[in-house]
């Protein structure tokens, strides 16, 4: 098998809707095809948290699948958020997933561990038949530590050395355990890609990875990009620069009540940078009004990210 190589960039694009809340495939190949267009972006990552793929019905989302291969014409490999509860349901969902054309799988825990936590083993039962149905790449998504779905070491050690992982999404969000953990994963299986998650602290993680998968690559790939460059070189000035003047649209789009919120102001952020039309989103997000609306658009002209088609014209 030829792993998917995601040492960079792997954006979690919004799923853009119509104004009548259908799913816009215009819109979503347009993101698309923006995103692959810069190097140093390794693959696209829809249907997750950023993408509502859990707001989806399945015709919807295999059909996102479907126009998401075509937008980027083998320009990069297409990874579904698997999200179904019970395993045999994940592995079909997998499944049908790989038949409309994805190459990977974040593989999301099953929903009920987030309350009652998990029993040893079925994680990585999970991820077997994942595998084993689908051929679908899997990447370990590890949560964060404050939920009862986050892996202990032990858990990600037999996850990440199963056939068919080639990467962890990590957003633990507990450095002490960063340090620890992503060492001893790295030696256990030293091809695996450690991809960091953090979105609203990315500089810590920085120097550790082989990329990102974020769903704030939707909004400013370009420095994301230059971040990792950075880290890769163990460049810290360079890296605090660029983070610094993240900042203000970190605090805009992530510093917010709820995590789910970032979604809504990762919108706002394309409709401000020329992408989308405009914000379009399914219940149960919410969107956050309009003093919110202008504190996320200064916060991106106080960081100079422009509109897309004023960054083409200046070419």
């Amino acid at each position: 098998m030829q792993s998917m190589d995601m040492r960079g960039l792997s954006p979690a694009p919004v799923t853009a809707f119509t104004r009548d809340g259908e799913v816009d495939h215009k819109a979503n190949a347009k993101l698309a095809k923006w995103l692959v267009s810069m190097e140093g972006v390794k693959s696209l990552v829809i249907l997750g948290h950023a993408g509502e793929g859990t707001f989806l019905t399945e015709e919807e989302r295999l059909a996102l699948i479907h126009t998401y291969v075509e937008a980027v014409d083998g320009a990069v490999p297409i990874i579904a958020g698997i999200t179904g509860e019970g395993t045999k349901v994940a592995a079909e969902e997998a499944r049908k997933c790989k038949a409309a054309g994805a190459t990977g799988a974040l593989v999301y825990p099953n929903h009920g561990w987030l309350r009652f936590g998990f029993q040893k083993g079925a994680p990585q039962d999970r991820y077997k038949a994942i595998w084993q149905e689908s051929g679908l790449q899997c990447i370990l998504f590890q949560y964060p530590d404050a939920t009862k779905a986050s892996y202990d070491l032990d858990t990600q050690l037999a996850i990440a050395t199963q056939e068919g992982v080639v990467a962890t999404k990590n957003g633990v969000r507990n450095m002490k355990r960063w340090y620890v953990e992503i060492p001893e994963l790295k030696k256990a299986n030293p091809k695996l890609q450690v991809l960091s998650c953090h979105d609203e602290w990315l500089l810590p993680t920085m120097f550790d990875v082989d990329g990102l998968l974020v769903g704030y690559g939707n909004i400013a790939p370009e420095l994301l990009i230059d971040l990792i460059k950075a880290g890769k070189a163990q460049d810290y000035p360079e890296a605090r620069k660029i983070f610094e003047r993240l900042l203000p649209v970190t605090r805009a789009v992530y510093h917010r009540g709820s995590h789910m919120e970032g979604t809504v102001a990762l919108k706002l952020g394309l409709v401000h940078r020329g992408i989308l039309d405009h914000a379009t989103i399914r219940e149960p997000l919410k969107n956050l009004g309009e003093k919110a609306e202008a504190e996320i658009f200064a916060a991106f002209d106080a960081a100079g990210i422009g509109r897309v088609d004023q960054l083409l014209a200046a070419e």
